[in-house]
């Protein structure tokens, strides 16, 4: 994903190295041609990045390939992974029935499901080098199909529009906007449950001088920019003493200012990272840059209570972080298993003889330990980490523009430190831009695909040790939930998931959120990744009580990791109304003696019974009345009704397996699905639908069906009643 202008390798090799390096341990690699495509425009190109993902859905890994570049207008690719079973690894070109035919300069291709839909698809960075355009979204258009459709003029929002930084003049017909992007990623910045993008430009001609840029999810894949300056440009560039745009104060080129007056956001950035460097689990952004120093934007929402970034570099980094040019590429990775984020810098020490080196956090987001990485004064060109012999910790993986790719073994091996040490590798002296990491073979270690550039093939590096991952994620740090008033509002907890393995396979691990409330019941719910090392779950926010919560993690192979547990307080009546017609026997008989619980309905196959309840204002004016069930059966689907009184006295009469409750003219007021924790609420305005008066009275109910039916067979259920007053 990098450049083709390359800077020639200094002569200068000889800056003292603190860390080994052997040469005389064996990897265990080899160079595989059989089980991928070889031949043709399959496997012959100028390809400058690759991804790997579950495309169709059969729980194995297939590939994705960015091709063009600087030089060439061509067509991405895909390589289908042929299994499940014997031909599982085995992969097979279907670009021609996936793929858009679009021919482009592409330089990055990333998974996301930005539609969240629960399938993956693909957003292209490509430059404008050769051709005026820019970046593409392609969204896959089934769950389970893997067949993608460019979507691409109608996910932006509002480009060269009021909010918009971008000058009129460099929107397109195709409705994107002229860029010179290498690489972008996803995260979820503003923590509101969808994947934002970071875009990053690296300027015409390499000038560094076109800005990086935010784009906000609405939720539903269209991405519209965060330009809380309101400064828009007049062409392509930025200048000085211009507003940060997305970052707090004014745009200076390599400014050292780290509180908020100056920034810089246009460098000629080639890669990107995201991830939460200082334990507030917002975030951060490390923002790579080919002939500047690397920059280093700390997300201050946890800070400030709205998104928001400052440009701390100066104070993130020691003296000296980077020098020279060429500075291709960075990752960020917990390095010595201690909790947080530490880097690998590609070329940073690049007045030296295009030296990499290593930074080691200090669990606050500042950086020390500036220290050279030994044998790595070549044209490197892309790091990645990998645990390729499964003992625990993350090794280093380097593909080289001009030379042979190395590999490194950490030698932390659950120690306190870490140092790498260069170990064998197959032959495979190409042109290469990029390498990732994954187990495409099913057998338990960690294989690599390497991009190649100028139609050079792009390589398949078996790992043959085939020695089981037994290794669990980690959760060393999680969101302390604040006490609160409960209410409709879900309490949203953050955790940082580690494990041996490359991040962006980690974010694929099924990870989970279990609660109790005061110290019984327990549910679970799902975490989802946020990007970075970040995961993201949601406790209802009508729970009331002592709550305690931890995560659990879950790699490929099936070990599990979990974090120690936190609690919170929710405290509050914020209840609405009268809740009535109870199946604790405290009333009529549950019609097949299935008693539930104080204050519920009827017990249904989830083991309580459902309990309806109120919160919010029950003013016709205002109406911020809201309907929400607990104790459900899980994915059921219900039904929230009203009447205009109350049937048998207040207490029901037999209805299914429970009591209905709500009598009178009875209204269907809204269709509804229970949650994975077995709760529902309410998303219409009730008074509203129901139309109901000021003075009136109306009796609410649930009805849901119940896949797990009780001796009376029907096959559904309710909960208890809430008598609501209405007034104006």
């Amino acid at each position: 994903m990098m450049t083709l202008e390359r800077i020639v390798p200094a002569g200068l090799r000889g800056i003292a190295a603190t860390l080994l390096i052997t040469g005389v341990a064996h990897s265990q690699f080899s160079n595989n041609t059989a089980d991928i495509p070889t031949s043709g425009s399959a496997n012959s190109s100028k390809t400058e990045n690759l991804d790997f993902g579950d495309v169709d859905l059969d729980g194995d890994w297939d590939a994705v390939f960015a091709d063009g570049g600087d030089t060439d207008q061509d067509q991405n690719r895909i390589w289908i992974n042929r299994g499940p079973g014997a031909n599982l690894g085995k992969f097979q070109d279907e670009t021609g029935s996936r793929f858009p035919a679009i021919n482009d300069q592409s330089r990055d291709i990333e998974f996301v499901d930005f539609d969240n839909d629960s399938d993956l698809d693909l957003y292209i960075s490509d430059t404008a080098a050769l051709v005026a355009q820019g970046n593409r979204w392609w969204r896959n258009s089934g769950t389970g199909t893997g067949i993608y459709v460019d979507e691409t003029s109608s996910r932006w929002v509002g480009l060269a529009g009021p909010n918009s930084s971008i000058a009129p003049n460099q929107i397109l017909g195709d409705g994107t906007f002229i860029d010179f992007s290498c690489d972008c990623d996803f995260g979820d910045l503003d923590n509101d449950g969808d994947m934002d993008l970071f875009h990053s430009s690296y300027g015409g001609v390499f000038g560094g001088q076109v800005p990086s840029r935010i784009f906000l999810n609405d939720g539903n894949g269209f991405f519209e920019e965060f330009n809380p300056s309101g400064f828009q440009l007049s062409g392509q560039t930025i200048q000085t003493n211009n507003p940060g745009i997305w970052c707090e104060g004014t745009q200076q080129s390599d400014t050292t200012n780290t509180n908020g007056t100056r920034c810089d956001i246009a460098s000629s950035a080639l890669d990107i990272d995201i991830g939460d460097i200082d334990g507030d689990f917002d975030l951060d952004i490390l923002h790579g840059a080919r002939q500047e120093q690397p920059r280093m934007f700390e997300n201050r929402l946890s800070e400030t209570g709205t998104l928001a970034f400052r440009d701390v570099s100066n104070s993130a980094f020691p003296s000296g972080w980077a020098s020279g040019n060429g500075h291709y590429e960075q990752e960020m990775g917990d390095l010595d298993g201690d909790g947080d984020l530490d880097i690998y810098g590609l070329n940073w020490l690049a007045g030296f003889g295009f030296n990499d080196c290593t930074l080691r956090n200090t669990g606050n987001g500042t950086y020390n330990s500036l220290t050279t990485l030994s044998g790595s004064s070549s044209d490197d060109n892309e790091g990645d980490f990998l645990d390729y012999d499964n003992d625990g910790d993350l090794d280093l993986f380097v593909a080289n523009f001009s030379g042979q790719d190395k590999l490194y073994r950490n030698n932390n091996n659950g120690g306190s430190g870490f140092s790498f040490s260069q170990v064998s590798f197959p032959s495979s002296s190409n042109t290469a831009l990029d390498a990732d990491a994954c187990d495409v073979d099913g057998d338990g270690d960690y294989d690599i695909f390497v991009a190649n550039d100028f139609n050079v093939a792009n390589r398949y590096f078996e790992n043959t040790t085939q020695t089981p991952d037994t290794h669990a994620p980690y959760i060393p740090n999680v969101e302390q939930a604040p006490d609160r008033a409960a209410d409709s509002e879900p309490t949203v907890i953050r955790a940082q998931v580690y494990d041996n393995a490359p991040y962006y396979i980690t974010w694929y691990n099924p990870t989970t959120l279990t609660y109790t409330v005061n110290g019984s019941g327990g549910a679970t719910v799902p975490a989802l990744s946020s990007g970075g090392q970040i995961f993201r779950a949601e406790i209802p926010g009508t729970e009331v009580g002592t709550i305690a919560y931890f995560f659990s993690s879950a790699d490929e192979y099936g070990n599990t990791g979990t974090s120690a547990p936190l609690d919170f307080v929710a405290t509050g009546d914020t209840s609405t109304g009268t809740p009535f017609c109870f199946g604790d026997g405290s009333g009529a008989a549950c019609p097949c003696g299935n008693l539930g619980g104080t204050g519920s309905g009827c017990q249904n196959s989830s083991g309580s019974g459902t309990t309806l309840g109120a919160t919010g204002d029950a003013s016709i004016a205002s109406d911020t009345l809201s309907l929400e069930a607990q104790g459900l059966p899980t994915g059921v689907p219900g039904m929230f009704i009203s009447g205009t009184s109350s049937l048998g006295g207040g207490n029901g009469i037999p209805y299914g397996d429970g009591h209905l409750c709500a009598g009178g003219a009875i209204k269907r007021l809204e269709v509804v699905l229970a949650s994975g924790a077995g709760t529902a609420a309410s998303s219409v305005t009730i008074s509203s639908i129901d139309g109901a008066a000021s003075g009136e009275t109306r009796y609410y109910q649930l009805w849901h069906r119940d896949p797990a039916p009780g001796a009376c067979g029907s096959g559904f259920n309710l909960s208890n009643a809430v008598e609501i007053s209405w007034i104006n």
